[in-house]
């Protein structure tokens, strides 16, 4: 879809919010706690950002997107260029970083990370449940909506000039059998609370990447094939090219996005054989199920995979 920049509004240092509306007034589709966009910046220049208003409110998207000097280019178009009055295409919303019902939630933020995180919270207190934020970034004022949340009697706000590094040992040490965790930030904290929360209950930590995991994407690349279920065709997928690849260059028409194995828009359905995961965005069940997968990054196991495609 086409949709209208409305506002962009400095909410931080080097952080911007836009609000998106339907040019003629439309609503726009609905969407749940933890989903993300993609924004359309240019032909070759796709990116992701996760929804922070309000899932009730179908007039407006909004994101907000940090300024990254050493990034691959997405957020200095964002900040340089796009200019309120432009049209951009916009794809989603998805979700991949839902939110789940537990008796208590525990939410980990750094930096930009609070994006995901904020619905919600909006969410978790109109059903009266307990949580907490734990909420990190390098100053206080490059920390996005703290006015807004430093009211809230559950949110620690630790900027790391002040505080230094957050505590994980003392939110996570303890495991907890009722409490999901929910964490969205830069990879060494994302790594951290993946260390301190290697003895909670399996399912209790839920993670969102803006960058695919180092490892996700090493190991061997061996050749193998593809079966289209839905035509029949069987394609070679050699050990320098994803299948991604393989498939539109077969002419099968398929949506991605980031290339990375980060955003899930190519997850694509396994029929039968066994996938090599290589993305950072399924969860450990869902890579024991094998009935899903990355199709731009992952690759298989076995000889054969046969793909609903």
């Amino acid at each position: 879809m086409k949709l209208l920049l409305d506002d962009k509004e400095p909410i931080a240092d080097g952080v911007v919010l836009l609000t998106l509306r339907h040019p003629d007034g439309d609503p726009l589709p609905g969407w749940t706690p933890g989903a993300h966009v993609d924004l359309v910046l240019a032909d070759d220049l796709v990116r992701q950002y996760s929804l922070c208003g309000d899932p009730d409110d179908t007039s407006i998207m909004q994101v907000a997107v940090l300024r990254e000097p050493d990034g691959r280019g997405g957020s200095q178009h964002v900040h340089d260029v796009l200019a309120v009055g432009q049209q951009i295409e916009v794809r989603g919303p998805r979700n991949h970083f839902e939110l789940v019902e537990a008796k208590r939630y525990l939410f980990i933020a750094g930096g930009i990370g609070i994006t995901p995180i904020l619905p919600m919270i909006a969410q978790v207190e109109t059903t009266g449940h307990d949580w907490r934020l734990l909420y990190g970034g390098r100053t206080r004022s490059s920390m996005a909506f703290r006015d807004e949340l430093e009211h809230l009697g559950q949110v620690e706000i630790r900027p790391e000039d002040e505080h230094g590094l957050l505590d994980l040992r003392a939110v996570l040490g303890e495991p907890d059998e009722d409490t999901a965790v929910y964490c969205c930030g830069p990879e060494g904290l994302l790594t951290a609370v993946e260390q301190h929360c290697a003895d909670w209950r399996e399912g209790a930590l839920h993670i969102e990447r803006f960058a695919p995991k180092t490892v996700a994407a090493q190991g061997p690349r061996h050749e193998f094939e593809i079966e289209l279920s839905q035509t029949g065709a069987v394609l070679r997928v050699p050990a320098g090219q994803s299948v991604l690849e393989v498939v539109e260059r077969a002419g099968v028409a398929v949506l991605s996005s980031c290339q990375e194995g980060t955003c899930g828009t190519c997850e694509t359905t396994v029929l039968a054989g066994t996938p090599d995961h290589r993305d950072s965005v399924l969860t450990d069940q869902e890579r024991a199920a094998g009935d899903a997968m990355m199709i731009c990054v992952s690759r298989s196991r076995s000889p054969r995979l046969v793909l609903d495609l």
